[in-house]
C-alpha cells in the first residue's frame, strides 16, 4: 500500500474571490428589490379585498409592469400562468391572506 506524503493546503476565504460584489453594488440591487416589492405589494394591496373571502389561501403572482396578477390554489400552476403570459418578465408571489405571506415558520 502507498500513503501519500503530500498534503493539500488548507484553503480559506471565498471559493470565487473574483465575482466578490462590492458594497456600492449589493446597496443598489438591494434599492432596486425594494422598489420592485413596493411595486408588486401595492398592486396586491389593490386586489386582495376583492378575492379575499372567496379565495382564502390561494396564491397570487403579480407582474407590476403590465399590473397583470394570476391567481390559483396551487403556487406552482399561479407561477406558470405568469411566466407563460410574461416569459422575460419577473413576477412576485403572495398568499391571499391578512399579511400576504407565503410560507410557514
Amino acid at each position: 500500500m502507498t500513503e501519500s506524503t503530500a498534503k493539500q493546503p488548507a484553503r480559506r476565504g471565498r471559493i470565487f474571490p473574483e465575482r466578490t460584489l462590492s458594497p456600492e453594488e449589493l446597496a443598489r440591487r438591494k434599492a432596486e428589490d425594494e422598489v420592485f416589492y413596493r411595486r408588486c405589494r401595492a398592486i396586491f394591496e389593490r386586489v386582495r379585498p376583492e378575492y379575499i373571502e372567496k379565495n382564502y389561501g390561494w396564491y397570487i403572482a403579480v407582474e407590476p409592469d403590465s399590473g397583470d396578477y394570476f391567481i390559483d390554489e396551487d403556487i406552482e400552476i399561479a407561477s406558470h400562468k405568469a411566466r407563460t403570459k410574461h416569459p422575460n418578465a419577473v413576477h412576485c408571489m403572495f398568499c391571499l391572506n391578512e399579511t400576504g405571506a407565503t410560507g410557514t415558520i
